[in-house]
């Protein structure tokens, strides 16, 4: 998977995947394509988040705060971000290229990684997203922790409607 490229070894994580009938590709196109307001959840959950609640779809997030770091068209999309998430505004910094997400090491921030990924699974395809976050030293980690704790069943809920918008 592309998104190992990034990161292999990780602090927390979350999965989710359904099964969606149709051919990856196709899915694919659409989960890169489609407008995730058209959810009631993540409409709400983003304004709750102070965030635009206009064309939340993933060409638009890789256009806005996470940086692409790689993608197989038709199979798999990696998004990067680097910040100190579990402050007010989060401390966001400028990545550049997939080389300056790998690079960066200053302690205090974390590192995250999502990705959506489409397989063939017999007739239907198995349409996955993960995210993952490492934390660059124990306080952020710490602090990262407490964070999740709070926000991981919202996370969750978004990602799951993501992946139910698209079905």
């Amino acid at each position: 998977m592309l998104i190992d490229r990034y990161l292999d070894t990780y602090d927390f994580s979350e999965r989710h995947y359904v099964l969606v009938s149709g051919q990856p590709e196709e899915i694919y196109r659409t989960a890169y394509e489609i407008d995730f307001t058209e959810s009631f959840a993540i409409r709400w959950l983003l304004r709750l988040r102070g965030m635009s609640t206009e064309n939340f779809s993933l060409r638009a997030i890789e256009q806005s705060i996470f940086k692409k770091l790689d993608e197989e068209p038709g199979s798999e999309l990696v998004l990067g971000l680097i910040g100190r998430f579990w402050t007010i505004f989060g401390d966001l910094q400028n990545i550049r290229s997939p080389l300056d997400f790998c690079e960066f090491e200053k302690p205090g921030y974390a590192k995250a990684v999502w990705n959506f990924s489409v397989t063939e699974v017999g007739s239907r395809s198995r349409l996955t997203t993960e995210t993952r976050i490492k934390c660059l030293d124990d306080e952020s980690r710490r602090s990262f922790g407490r964070y999740w704790t709070l926000i991981r069943p919202f996370s969750g809920l978004v990602r799951m409607e993501m992946l139910r918008t698209i079905k």
